[in-house]
């Protein structure tokens, strides 16, 4: 068998409507990155490279939200309007929705915990596609980008972020930031739109 071909896969994170400003978990700005994910799903699918959206999908009842015993308030729950996709995101119906935060029991805050359609984890989709790079933006920078982002690192994955379309929560003021260092310092590499198309 011949060595797999180099493959590129844009992922899109929890660019959701209780995300966005008004959301029950409103990030400043939240909907400022999803002009900018617009323009780099737009990218890889001309170049017909992967792209994956993916979504909080919790159940109304989980260890993830304050009322169990967790740090967030109820959001992204299955099938309210909270949980849907912010209207100005557009991504092809080739792109593939991963799902995550099901389990009641667990947090999942990375995409390594989510699973398309089918039930396939992130980490089997990548193989099946034969991608070894992945290019991460959306929210937020300091929980759902940084895990996904480490663990990608974790999984021999080169890792870039994309630094003009993600916010972070900022639950203590400098979060994000220090989720940035964070990744960049265990080896993800900073990217913009600019550096992309050059």
């Amino acid at each position: 068998m011949g060595a797999l071909k180099l493959k590129k896969a844009l992922l899109a994170v929890d660019a959701q409507n209780d995300f966005c400003p008004g959301g029950a978990l409103g990030i400043r700005d939240g909907d400022k990155a999803v002009p900018v994910l617009n323009k780099y799903i737009k990218i890889f699918q001309s170049k017909k490279l992967p792209v994956f959206v993916t979504r909080d999908w919790h159940p109304k009842v989980t260890k993830h939200f304050k009322a169990y015993g967790g740090l967030w308030p109820r959001h992204c729950v299955q099938g309210t309007r909270g949980a849907e996709f912010h209207p100005s995101l557009k991504f092809p119906k080739e792109a593939i929705v991963m799902s995550k935060g099901m389990d009641p029991e667990k947090d999942s805050y990375s995409v390594f915990q989510a699973r398309d359609a089918n039930g396939t984890e992130f980490f089997n989709l990548l193989k099946i596609f034969g991608v070894t790079e992945i290019y991460i933006g959306g929210l937020a920078t300091d929980y759902c980008v940084k895990y996904t982002a480490l663990d990608a690192l974790g999984a021999g994955l080169k890792v870039y972020i994309l630094t003009d379309a993600i916010r972070g929560v900022d639950k203590n003021p400098g979060d994000s930031d220090s989720a940035l260092k964070e990744m960049l310092s265990s080896g993800a590499k900073p990217i913009t739109l600019d550096n992309l198309k050059k």
